[in-house]
């Protein structure tokens, strides 16, 4: 019972911080006598449980989008060998259970980006198929209740752990004043994973509804400064579209040609264009580009357009009629 880095007590939970804090203080000196060296490391607080638990580190994170609506994805995100899902963005019940069970999972958490109809739609419902599982979305939807069934508001920078897998959260408002995207470390792969709702679209980014562009344009480039290899789970099917738009504004860019052919052939066989990677979107991505010189002499043709600030508005606009 003491390989493979488990402790002996895998199935213990505590109901708080001080009960786990009590059992260590009896326990901890015991039970690394006994060669759990790992104990207590392999255990931590986590906000997407609420509970301390004993649990084997997850051996690999893996992410299945699943299409809901016309173009939406929500994500169904596992961690193996457990058998615990978390989906991130549920705009409708039925397809995320339908895929959930026919993998044999149970749902542990619903992760949200942020407030809009198509990203928590089926939230409510998955409660009451699958009971009372902690949502996790932003302080500021929750303190608006902006989420209906929002049990856990999270704060920029806040550390979530899921069986040993660290998630942070990232706050990028200006599609909406409580946007938020997940940002998970590097796995045994090497490249970590990045959910941003409607914040960062492969190629392109979303309309910008309650901030600023100043605000929109500092979240994007919090995301832009990301490990290049990490790989980016967007809010919608909508690259093809993205990179029809960064090639009108960048024409010259052959790597934003060469991606809009490769992402034409994918759904040409009705394959999902995610995940993209933050270094294709800083080479591809004009709304991550406002320095480049052709951005910056595009913008310039609609509108006077000095400052990097400028110049994303300037662009952001000419997306809106595209």
């Amino acid at each position: 019972m003491l390989d493979d880095g488990l402790t002996l007590e895998s199935r213990y939970t505590f109901a708080s911080r001080a009960a786990f804090e009590a059992y260590e203080r009896d326990h901890a000196a015991r039970l690394r006598a006994e060669g759990l060296a790992l104990f207590p490391s392999g255990v931590a607080f986590t906000r997407t449980t609420g509970e301390f638990v004993f649990a084997e580190r997850a051996r690999s994170v893996d992410i299945t989008p699943v299409a809901l609506l016309s173009d939406n994805y929500a994500y169904v995100m596992t961690f193996a060998p457990h058998r615990e899902a978390i989906v991130v963005d549920p705009s409708e019940e039925g397809p995320v259970t339908a895929f959930l069970r026919s993998k044999g999972l149970t749902l542990a958490a619903i992760w949200c980006t942020h407030h809009h109809f198509d990203h928590v739609g089926g939230v409510t419902a998955l409660k009451k198929v699958w009971g009372e599982v902690p949502v996790l979305g932003s302080a500021y939807d929750l303190a608006n209740e902006r989420i209906e069934g929002q049990t856990h508001g999270l704060e920029d920078g806040e550390r979530i752990e899921v069986f040993g897998r660290v998630f942070s959260v990232m706050n990028v408002p200006g599609h909406t004043l409580g946007a938020i995207a997940y940002v998970g470390e590097g796995s045994d792969a090497g490249a970590g994973n990045v959910f941003t709702g409607d914040t960062l679209f492969l190629g392109g980014c979303g309309r910008v509804f309650e901030g600023t562009m100043s605000m929109m344009r500092a979240s994007l480039s919090r995301l832009a400064a990301l490990p290049s290899e990490t790989r980016v789970w967007v809010g919608h099917e909508y690259t093809a579209k993205n990179l029809e738009f960064a090639l009108h504004v960048e024409p010259t860019n052959s790597e934003v040609s060469e991606r809009l052919e490769r992402v034409r052939a994918l759904r040409a066989s009705v394959t999902p264009t995610v995940p993209g990677t933050i270094g294709e979107e800083r080479a591809t991505n004009p709304f991550l580009r406002s320095e480049a010189a052709a951005v910056r002499a595009f913008a310039e043709t609609r509108e006077k357009a000095s400052s990097a600030d400028e110049v994303f508005g300037a662009v952001r606009g000419a997306k809106d009629t595209y």
